[in-house]
């Protein structure tokens, strides 16, 4: 079998090997494809029968003008890149990796707050820069120290990531209250589950980790914040259109929120004339919540295992099976 990786980059930047698939077939990777220019995608695909892709764009076009392909894998759990019913109706089933990054995410969600909290980084560089060397006092702050003790942590979904994000804020002594369209699912930390608008106007801090879909877009917009309470901390480090960005750094400059942490954006890389790259108070970091050695591991060997069982006849983790 022929195996192509349209943009190994990202998951494989060359610091974890591609022994696991090169076992499975005859292996070329394409850090990248620039532009994800249609007549490029097609050319690197060639005539291989397995595609590995991250967030190069998989189109009905696409896959029409290869038809040797027999399988594809998303080297994500998002798989929004590939049209599944083009795929379907081709035959070709489509796998992703579920659950590979549970872990970094939810302590990603809480690096982002305890910058927020503390601004640690922002403190290194000033005493770097001489103003504790120069200060008469043994110690100092530029800005506001926020205990998280005590305080009512808001999640919104409450899947794996949502979960352990629950798990960890109540290591931190703070009340948890969450939003789910599945309240009881078995296996779930004891909670207490509230309606969308009980949350906002109960949460310091709201963490968000529903999946994103046509209910979700936008769903953080001035409506929403309007029933936060007064200095509310947001943090994403889901899908960057649950927000709307313009409404989010308008109330970030008013003080109506607090502060925000986001690891995603609308579009990605994020644009010049993003509204939140000016805000007050917002900390950016460029979609890395995933990306520890340890979460791509997983994610590596869960998408080598994938291609094993489709070899095997049985294939996993396809998400797009019968309607």
């Amino acid at each position: 079998m022929k195996i192509v990786v349209l943009d190994g980059h990202a998951a494989n930047p060359g610091d974890i090997g591609w022994e696991g698939f090169e076992r499975l077939g005859e292996l070329r990777v394409f850090p990248r494809i620039p532009g994800n220019e249609k007549g490029a995608i097609i050319e690197a695909i060639g005539d291989a029968e397995i595609v590995l892709t991250n967030k190069t764009l998989l189109t009905a076009d696409v896959l029409a003008a290869c038809p040797g392909i027999k399988y594809i894998g998303v080297l994500a759990t998002g798989y929004n890149v590939v049209d599944l019913g083009a795929a379907r109706e081709r035959g070709i089933p489509v796998t992703n990796i579920p659950a590979y990054s549970t872990d970094a995410v939810a302590q990603f969600v809480f690096a982002l707050l305890l910058e927020i909290c503390h601004r640690a980084g922002h403190h290194d560089r000033i005493v770097k820069g001489g103003a504790w060397t120069n200060s008469i006092d043994f110690c100092f702050w530029d800005s506001p120290q926020i205990e998280l003790s005590g305080k009512t942590m808001g999640v919104v979904g409450f899947g794996r990531i949502g979960q352990k994000t629950a798990r960890i804020a109540k290591a931190f002594g703070m009340n948890v209250i969450v939003n789910t369209s599945h309240p009881d699912d078995p296996g779930k930390d004891p909670a207490e589950y509230v309606s969308l608008d009980e949350l906002y106007a109960r949460a310091n801090v709201i963490s968000l980790h529903c999946p994103l879909t046509d209910a979700t877009k936008g769903m953080i917009d001035k409506d929403a914040i309007a029933k936060m309470k007064e200095g509310v901390i947001i943090i994403n480090a889901s899908r960057g259109p649950l927000v709307a960005e313009q409404d989010l750094a308008d109330a970030l400059d008013s003080g109506k929120v607090y502060a925000a942490g986001v690891d995603v954006v609308s579009a990605e890389p994020i644009a010049a004339d993003n509204p939140l790259l000016t805000a007050k108070n917002c900390v950016i970091t460029p979609h890395i919540a995933w990306a520890s050695i340890e979460s791509r591991r997983r994610l590596m060997g869960i998408a080598a295992e994938n291609i094993a069982a489709f070899l095997a006849g049985a294939p996993v983790n396809v998400v797009n099976g019968r309607n």
